[in-house]
């Protein structure tokens, strides 16, 4: 009886046993098939927060191109309405008062709008917004992607977190207090990323010998894309982003001085001064349609976000590079093919791209990207 009693014990403990580490959060078969509810939901609540800073971003970027329209066609009605008073009031026998009046008032009110609207550049404002609607668009679909594979880690809500924050912090919505310079001494690549962590592993092959989809060869062609992107694309779109701006600048300056002069000149009607009020009317319509019909600032805009792109793939290539540990970096294989989609080139063309790149060195005048 006592050895049956024994025997009995030893059973109950070894059942009780089983049933703890079956129940325990820490043990393999909990960390390999049971994702963790709390960081779903976390994920989720980011989704919310993301879909509502879309569309808040969206209406503003919409509001604010009609602003460019608005404001655009206004100051050229009035800028040509004075323009039109000052030559009817020169070209009559007896300049009247009320049209020489009504023309300075005209021309200072122009001036005055023309100066606002070249400080806030309503075209690269709405530009602005249009980038930050697709990068949290990205951000979304990057979450969507994270809950369908399954098993979001903490490092996940903690990534999505940060690039949320970061995208906050380089396109501000406020215009007063926190709006990007519009007129920045230098150009520099947009940066809309947080600084790059260390990966938790996050394994998609079970293989331990297969280097997650790295090799030699995969890691060369990436510093070969990575050197082109740097010394071509970036470079380019700088060089295009400093001559927008120069143009910018040139043109807000003439704007206001044009219409200012219309103002001086068209206090002097019945002089050769009042010609000059009148032409300089017509030549500030056409720098004011050319600066915000063209919407100069919005190309300039454009270019740096371009330039910021392509930075952005250098430094994500680089990260993954420096990391020693091949089971702490994206798969390869999977790298490769979101490399070559971003630079809107086939995997083949990619590596086609890398390899002439290693033999002729700093005569490749081949660009990286092919989409712009």
């Amino acid at each position: 009886m006592k050895e049956q009693d024994v025997i009995n014990d030893y059973t109950a403990i070894t059942t009780c046993n089983r049933i703890e580490q079956q129940l325990s959060p820490s043990t393999k078969s909990d960390v390999n098939n049971s994702p963790d509810p709390v960081n779903i939901a976390k994920l989720y609540a980011i989704k919310e927060a993301i879909a509502d800073r879309v569309e808040m971003h969206k209406n503003i970027g919409e509001q604010r191109s009609q602003w460019n329209n608005m404001l655009l066609t206004s100051i050229n009605i009035i800028t040509l309405a004075a323009a039109t008073m000052t030559a009817i009031a020169t070209t009559s026998a007896s300049p009247f008062l009320g049209l020489k009046i009504s023309s300075t008032l005209l021309y200072l009110a122009a001036t005055v709008m023309l100066v606002i609207m070249n400080k806030l550049q309503p075209s690269q404002l709405a530009e602005e917004q249009r980038i930050t609607t697709r990068l949290f668009q990205h951000l979304l679909h990057q979450i969507d992607t994270t809950l369908s594979i399954g098993h979001p880690m903490t490092s996940d809500v903690q990534e999505a977190m940060d690039n949320i924050l970061a995208l906050d912090k380089a396109y501000p919505l406020p215009i007063l207090g926190t709006m990007l310079d519009k007129f920045p001494s230098s150009v520099e690549p947009s940066v809309w990323w947080p600084q790059q962590r260390r990966r938790q592993v996050k394994k998609i092959n079970q293989n331990i010998n297969d280097w997650n989809g790295w090799n030699g060869k995969l890691e060369e062609e990436m510093r070969e894309i990575m050197g082109i992107l740097g010394k071509k694309d970036q470079e380019e779109y700088i060089r295009l982003g400093q001559k927008a701006l120069k143009l910018n600048k040139i043109l807000a300056i003439c704007g206001p001085l044009l219409t200012g002069l219309g103002a001086i000149g068209s206090a002097f009607v019945g002089s050769w001064a009042a010609v000059v009020g009148t032409v300089a009317g017509a030549l500030a319509t056409i720098v004011n349609t050319i600066q915000h019909g063209g919407q100069v600032g919005m190309v300039f805009e454009m270019y740096r976000n371009n330039a910021g792109f392509f930075k952005y793939m250098q430094e994500n290539i680089e990260f993954n590079l420096m990391e020693k540990d091949v089971e702490r970096r994206e798969n390869g294989e999977v790298f490769e093919l979101k490399v070559a989609l971003k630079l809107g080139r086939s995997l083949l063309e990619v590596r086609n791209l890398a390899n002439a790149s290693s033999w002729k060195g700093e005569q490749l005048n081949e660009f990286a990207s092919k989409l712009f």
